[in-house]
């Protein structure tokens, strides 16, 4: 079974999901945004999510570690939690 592992950033509106992925993009360091902004108890760890299987997080968020490029910030991503940025950081088939 494919596992990925993964670290994000989660927000409460698509504006502020824009606004880090710009910040990123400029250079800003991801797990330092996610330490300060995420609402998710992972941002203390850089927003690292560890490693997953298929159908352990919301379709939204798997469709997206499990099509996505390793090592690209994608975003914004709507799910019932909020506003995420992801970053895939690994990925096994």
């Amino acid at each position: 079974m494919p596992k990925a592992s993964a670290r994000h950033i989660l927000v409460d509106s698509q504006q502020a999901c824009e606004n880090l992925k710009t910040e990123i993009a400029a250079g800003g360091d991801f797990a330092k945004l996610a330490s300060q902004h995420s609402r998710c108890p992972s941002g203390r760890e850089g927003g690292a999510l560890g490693q997953f299987s298929p159908g352990q997080m919301v379709k939204e968020f798997d469709a997206v570690v499990f099509s996505a490029p390793i090592g690209v910030v994608q975003g914004p991503v709507k799910t019932q939690f909020g506003w995420h940025l992801i970053e895939v950081t690994s990925r096994t088939t």
